[in-house]
């Protein structure tokens, strides 16, 4: 794995940089402009596409409740209990930024939570730079941030300022939507190339990065998962699903089966430390499936200390079985995001 160099010692180093394929990334604007057509979809809106990321269900109080995909639950657990402290921290020392990078990425019509690319880009640091030359909190390299209207020379680098940063970013990732329609596939060019992406796809037969990601080189494929972990620590909200529209379109195909299950559900009203995935996890049950019948557990609780928890009777029955391991697992997890 490639290794950032910092002009100054970063708590972060260690975890949040990812910069496989920067070499490659001067090549990117001009690989947009010739990608192969049966690559290329139509553009629609970025915001729309976004959307598409996630699995969304409403209750009765018109509740959003967005759920993990259980295909990235096991690096999201890792990831979170490995670097859950530093990101949190980072809400509030980085929020100035955030709100600038919020504001920016609004204008170009994009979705605010992809500021959370710079993040595991660069760690927020303007001075970030790459052992390749990629500099600032995009990581841009020289030519590919000037092809992006950024000054770059020995007495002005703009790649290092993070309002004029931030709008090049849109603009390539606009450029990279537009291309894919896809924001999981837009994350991973971004980090390896539309170059890499492109080969993956057709060696998959698939525009599903969960059936095309072992073609991607390996720090594309982790920097897509770092994404959707970092997504999930800073959002929070019990959960954030990141679903390629395929996926979505299958969870909206379960829907019946799901009722059935719902007919024989039990109730428990539960108290404590709890968290939905850990017990997912414990039951054997769906993560997305438990998130259906308790939408908003994580947040709830938190914040109300109790929940009526609903689960088919033979999950409930297993979840009794094992209440002690799951609380005590759920409380490590919470206890390594938790901000101190």
């Amino acid at each position: 794995m490639k290794k950032l160099l910092l002009l100054t010692a970063l708590p972060l180093t260690a975890f949040l940089y990812s910069f496989a394929g920067k070499v490659q990334q001067d090549r990117r604007m001009y690989v947009v402009a010739a990608v192969d057509s049966s690559i290329k979809e139509v553009i629609g809106d970025p915001k729309e596409g976004f959307k598409d990321l996630f699995e969304t269900s409403q209750n009765n109080t018109t509740e959003f409740t967005a759920k993990l995909n259980p295909k990235a639950i096991s690096f999201v657990q890792d990831y979170m209990e490995s670097h859950g402290d530093n990101l949190n921290k980072m809400k509030s020392w980085g929020k100035p930024y955030f709100d600038l990078m919020d504001n920016i990425l609004a204008k170009h019509g994009l979705p605010t939570q992809l500021k959370y690319l710079s993040v595991i880009e660069s760690a927020l640091k303007s001075n970030a730079l790459s052992w390749a030359g990629a500099v600032g909190p995009w990581q841009f390299m020289p030519e590919t941030a000037r092809g992006l209207g950024l000054k770059v020379g020995r007495g002005k680098d703009e790649r290092k300022d993070y309002t004029k940063s931030t709008h090049a970013a849109a603009r390539y990732l606009t450029q990279l939507y537009g291309i894919y329609n896809d924001w999981l596939l837009v994350i991973a060019a971004y980090n390896g190339g539309p170059g890499n992406v492109n080969a993956a796809i057709r060696k998959a037969g698939s525009r599903n990065f969960w059936n095309l990601q072992y073609h991607l080189p390996a720090e594309s494929r982790n920097h897509v998962k770092k994404f959707i972990a970092t997504h999930y620590i800073m959002e929070g909200e019990g959960g954030v699903t990141t679903l390629t529209k395929s996926e979505v379109a299958e969870q909206m195909l379960q829907k019946p089966a799901t009722a059935a299950v719902t007919a024989d559900t039990e109730v428990l009203s539960v108290s404590g430390k709890y968290n939905s995935i850990v017990i997912a996890q414990n039951i054997g049950m769906d993560v997305a499936e438990f998130q259906r019948l308790n939408p908003g557990f994580d947040k709830t609780l938190a914040t109300t200390g109790s929940y009526e928890l609903k689960l088919p009777a033979d999950k409930m029955l297993k979840f009794q079985s094992v209440k002690p391991q799951i609380l005590e697992q759920s409380i490590k997890l919470i206890l390594a995001t938790a901000a101190r």
